[in-house]
Parts: C-alpha cells; sequence; structure tokens
C-alpha cells in the first residue's frame, strides 16, 4: 500500500496521522491525549523493582535491594497523596525516610536495624510484623483499596540498600 494511502487510511479509522507514535485518537473522539509509550512503562516497572515492591502467594513483600541510601530524605518533610477515597491527604514524615502509595495505600520506608512493617488501620489500631510481607488479610485489604489499612511503615534494614 502507498504511504499516503495508509496515510489517509489512518486519518478516516485512527483520527490522526499513523506516523505519529504518541497518537490513540479515535477519529469519533478528537483530539486526545497521548498513552504511556513503551519506555515509559518501562520505567514504571523498572522503578517498581527498584522499590522491591512484589507479591508472592499473594501476600505484599518489600524487598528494596536495588534502592540507593541517598534516595531517603535527610531532614523531615510531608509526603502528599490521594488516598483510596479520592481525597487529598498528607504525611508528616520524619528524616532517614522516603515514600510513596502502591494501591492508593501510602507506605514509607524508614531505615532501621531490621526489616519490619507497621501496619496502621483505619479504626486506629496498629500491628508490628517482624520481617517485610504482610499477612495475606492485611495484604489483600491493599489490593481492595477497602481503606481498612491506613497506612504502611516499612523498617528497611540500611545494609540492604545500595550506597
Amino acid at each position: 500500500m502507498l504511504p499516503d494511502v495508509a496515510q489517509k487510511r489512518g486519518v478516516e479509522v485512527q483520527g490522526a496521522f499513523p506516523c505519529d507514535p504518541y497518537s490513540h485518537t479515535p477519529r469519533h473522539r478528537g483530539a486526545q491525549q497521548p498513552g504511556m509509550t513503551g519506555a515509559v512503562k518501562e520505567e514504571v516497572l523498572a522503578r517498581w523493582g527498584e522499590l522491591g515492591v512484589q507479591v508472592r502467594a499473594g501476600k505484599l513483600r518489600f524487598a528494596p535491594r536495588l534502592l540507593h541510601l541517598t534516595e531517603f530524605e535527610a531532614g523531615p518533610y510531608r509526603f502528599d497523596y490521594v488516598d483510596v477515597n479520592g481525597r487529598d491527604r498528607s504525611w508528616e514524615l520524619p528524616a532517614d525516610s522516603l515514600a510513596f502509595t502502591y494501591c492508593c495505600t501510602p507506605v514509607c520506608y524508614e531505615l532501621a536495624d531490621f526489616a519490619s512493617v507497621v501496619v496502621e488501620r483505619a479504626a486506629g489500631a496498629s500491628e508490628l510484623i517482624d520481617g517485610a510481607e504482610l499477612p495475606l488479610v492485611a495484604s489483600e485489604s491493599v489490593f481492595a483499596r477497602d481503606g481498612l489499612v491506613e497506612r504502611l511503615i516499612v523498617r528497611v534494614p540500611r545494609e540492604a540498600l545500595r550506597l
């Protein structure tokens, strides 16, 4: 097929020229934001690997062996996020920590001597878990985004990180 014919067909079907790799605009919708490119998707997946977020046998596990010590904040700071109910929230965090969200649940990595996880529940109770793996019930709650697990504090051994 000739290039100009292919372009005309692309415009008729997609609403944009097919030579534009970012366009995912159907003809009936008008101009749309571009979709994620493969490189962007790769970056997102690579970051989860660096953070060491894993799911094994339905349990959420944290093993940040590729994370650098320099990524932890030197002083206290405020972490802003959107909770499972779509509300803007903030969390005051200490020095030597790093925060992100997973399934809309805020997670704070704190430097420590031993691995542990504190599960803070919306009902006000907290549970201290030795090691870096959540129990199945807590993991399922995070995956379901039901709001029962309000946030997680993961204590990461310093020696597990890269300098």
